[in-house]
């Protein structure tokens, strides 16, 4: 059995514009026309069930940006198997479904509650289902349908940069590209013209062009000059809707700068150059700049100088400053003011980077004239040479002349010279000059054996500018003269066996000479003649500067000679003829037979400056007896010092204070102040002696002192004067105890033997003021008082 079940659905589309929206096709049967879905049901396998589709579709528009007051209407969902009594209720879902979209449930209205913008989403999917109210089922299965929102011009182009920044070089021809702008619309390209853009030049004509379609900008000026003018700005304008009427614009800005060519050449601002400059200035030294100027830039400016012509060529030199761009001239010779006073140059200023497209504008490079004065200065005198050598022989007087030195003032003026000799260089004064005319003598005898050259150093100052002076190095040779005679190359001793047989050599000869002959040296040798006749021995005269001792008979007896001295002459064959006598030692030893040393009668030979073991010992023995003795003499010196002034057998060093030392001599000024004794007056109360520790700490009592101390005076004197002239006082210093206090002694007197033989009564209560050390006086002395009154 075949069943069928309809179910329509149906949109009104209310809005202004009905020719946008596609009508719905007519119902046949209440199915849509050319829209049918087979659906496969059925309770058994081999029963095809065919179902008509119940929904009823159309594809849609809504227009963006909907201005009206009231929600914009989109259509109506309709089934077949709505009665109209309200038993179905209507469902959307999907984008927006109940925000941007909101359906009637009762009728199935859509409507749209809010401005739609296409660039923010140009479609909406969406799904509808109608249900049974009462049941909550669903009476047909849910559908989906499509809104796309229609576009209309509300963007305009936008440029991807707000500003552009390009480059183009001088000079280009015209149609070179430049740079390329783009903007964008965010309309819809599919529809209309809307997004369809078209680009235009506001600003910037007639140098440069835009294309329409691509936005590249093209140079329109031919030979556009950086120089005249670098930057330029142009405004391009990109419109819509294919650049219509209505259509909408953005604009953007090119800031467009001409780079650098090298199409202008160097140029000098003046053709002549002139500078100044003294004759003293050393190479090396700048003397002016001079600076061409070019209408480039950077490496297209840069100017290389080199001098072309003129007549300092060799003279002067020219520097390019690179940070600069100037020609700096400088010094390359010395110059003379006296042989050229100026000089002309022509200077040359040229591009290094150079383009060949813009050679037909010209040479790239300017020339000037450049003229330098030459100044004149007051010079030093000049030497005729760098450096003087000269030779003298050695056995020259004092006051012979050597040689001399020449040198003139190199200005025009011609200042006398006169010489001297700097004596940092002849600290010896061996060498003078003469000032006038610079001749070079000795003034001290020569000697070539002791010093073969002589470097000194001449000066030569300008009488009227002693400022202005001049050095040359001078080298003066001593030439030998043979005024040395030869001697022996070191100090022979040797033996001869008892057994030896005539003509046996047994020693060889050599001489040295300490004159240097221009030929070499040439010695010869020969007995004295006092030894010729007679001798045992022989000289043989080698004939290069070597002898030899030859025996002159068979066996030689050392008991009846031990030692002979084999006198030697020595002679050169120089002019003056200079000879020497030598002395050879031979002595006579038994050998055994092979002709070896096995005694000799003379211990000299074998220790020829030796001390025999007594005598070592002899000297040893002394040394320590003397050392005893100092030693002993030290120790009693020292048990002198320890004695004390008073020898008692009572211990009284809890009353008398004793002072048992020397002294430190005359130099010695912290112990005791002499002064004292001079003048009494001078006694301070807190005065201390520093060079000990004191024992007590109490103050002293001053007594009235006496105006004329002479008695002490005379005394210390006369003491003096005694030790002084004792041959047996002791050669140091020493302490002489005088024991005399003199009348009007300023610490009175303390002797008991001296009070009791005066008839005046004294007080001595002053001293139980001197503390416990003096406590055993005091109760003497006041006892006594006591028992006086008792």
């Amino acid at each position: 059995m075949r069943t069928y079940r309809y179910f329509l659905l149906l949109f009104w589309v209310g809005q202004p514009y009905p020719a946008l929206s596609t009508p719905l096709s007519r119902r046949t049967s209440g199915f849509p026309a050319k829209k049918r879905a087979l659906e496969l049901t059925g309770n058994s396998k081999n029963e095809l069930n065919r179902s008509k589709r119940s929904w009823m579709w159309n594809q849609f528009f809504l227009l963006e940006e909907y201005t009206g007051s009231d929600y914009q209407y989109v259509g109506k969902l309709h089934s077949d198997q709505d009665r109209g009594d309200g038993s179905l209720k209507y469902i959307l879902s999907g984008d927006g479904a109940g925000d941007l979209f909101i359906i009637n449930e009762n009728t199935g209205d859509i409507q749209a509650t809010k401005r739609l913008d296409r660039e923010e989403k140009p479609v909406y999917i969406l799904r509808a289902q109608a249900i049974n109210r009462r049941t909550g089922r669903p009476v047909e299965p849910e559908s989906e349908f499509i809104i796309k929102i229609h576009d209309i011009n509300d963007n305009e182009p936008i440029f991807t940069k707000e500003v552009y920044t390009a480059t183009v070089p001088e000079m280009s021809d015209v149609g070179t590209f430049v740079v390329q702008v783009t903007a964008t619309d965010a309309d819809d390209p599919t529809y209309g013209n809307s997004a369809k853009v078209v680009y235009s030049i506001l600003q910037g004509q007639p140098y440069f062009s835009v294309e329409s379609e691509t936005g590249i900008i093209k140079t329109a000026l031919l030979n556009m000059d950086r120089e005249n003018r670098e930057q330029y700005q142009v405004v391009i304008q990109a419109k819509d809707m294919g650049g219509q009427m209505g259509g909408l614009s953005g604009t953007t800005t090119v800031n467009i700068t001409l780079t650098d060519v090298n199409d202008n050449p160097p140029r000098f601002p003046q053709s002549t150059y002139q500078f100044k400059t003294p004759e003293s200035s050393p190479p090396g030294t700048p003397i002016g700049r001079i600076k061409a100027s070019d209408a480039d830039v950077g490496e297209n400016a840069e100017i290389e100088y080199s001098i072309t012509d003129g007549e300092g060529l060799d003279m002067f030199d020219v520097i390019t400053d690179q940070e600069t761009q100037e020609g700096i001239i400088t010094v390359k010779k010395l110059l003379d003011f006296e042989k050229k006073k100026v000089y002309t140059l022509k200077v040359e200023a040229s591009n290094p980077h150079v383009e060949p497209r813009f050679l037909y504008l010209g040479p790239f490079k300017d020339s000037a004239t450049v003229r330098i004065v030459v100044e004149d200065v007051d010079e030093p005198p000049v030497f005729s040479k760098l450096a003087y050598i000269l030779q003298i022989r050695e056995d020259a007087q004092i006051n012979t002349t050597i040689g001399s030195v020449a040198a003139q003032d190199p200005d025009a003026v011609r200042n006398p010279v006169k010489y001297s000799v700097d004596r940092h260089t002849d600290m010896d004064r061996i060498f003078n000059i003469d000032s006038g005319n610079g001749s070079i003598f000795t003034s001290k005898l020569l000697d070539r054996e002791t010093l073969l050259w002589h470097n000194i150093t001449v000066i030569a100052t300008e009488i009227n500018n002693p400022k202005q002076s001049s050095r040359v190095p001078l080298y003066i040779k001593v030439l030998d003269v043979n005024d040395n005679a030869p001697e022996f190359a070191e100090f022979y001793e040797t033996f001869v066996c008892e057994k030896a047989k005539a003509d046996q050599l047994i020693q060889t000869l050599r001489a040295v000479d300490k004159d240097d002959p221009y030929s070499g040296h040439h010695f010869s040798f020969s007995l004295a003649p006092e030894a010729a006749s007679g001798s045992n021995f022989t000289i043989q005269d080698n004939k290069d500067n070597t002898a030899g001792i030859l025996t002159r008979k068979n066996g030689y007896n050392r008991h009846e000679m031990s030692t002979y001295l084999l006198p030697v002459v020595i002679s050169d064959n120089d002019y003056p003829v200079q000879s020497s006598t030598g002395t050879v030692t031979v002595r006579v030893c038994a050998c055994d037979h092979h002709g070896n040393m096995q005694s000799c009668h003379a211990e000299a030979l074998i220790h020829p400056t030796g001390l025999s073991t007594g005598a070592l010992v002899a000297i040893l023995l002394c040394i320590v007896i003397l050392l005893v003795t100092v030693v002993l003499f030290a120790a009693l010196r020292r048990q002198r010092k320890k004695e004390p002034l008073i020898i008692s057998k009572e211990d009284i060093r809890d009353n008398i204070v004793s002072y048992n030392d020397e002294g430190g001599g005359e130099e010695d000024t912290q112990a005791f102040d002499i002064g004292t004794l001079r003048n009494p007056e001078a006694i301070e109360d807190n005065k201390s002696r520093r060079d000990i520790v004191p024992e007590a700490l109490f103050l002293p009592r001053r007594t009235p002192t006496a105006r004329d101390n002479t008695d002490v005076r005379d005394f210390i004197n006369q003491r003096l004067k005694e030790n002084d002239s004792d041959p047996t006082a002791p050669p140091y210093d020493s302490l002489a105890t005088y024991a005399y206090e003199g009348a009007g002694s300023v610490a009175g007197s303390l002797s008991s033997l001296e009070s009791v033989t005066t008839d005046a009564d004294q007080d001595y209560d002053y001293l139980s003021d001197w503390g416990p050390r003096f406590k055993k006086l005091a109760d003497m002395y006041g006892g006594v008082d006591s028992d006086k009154d008792a």
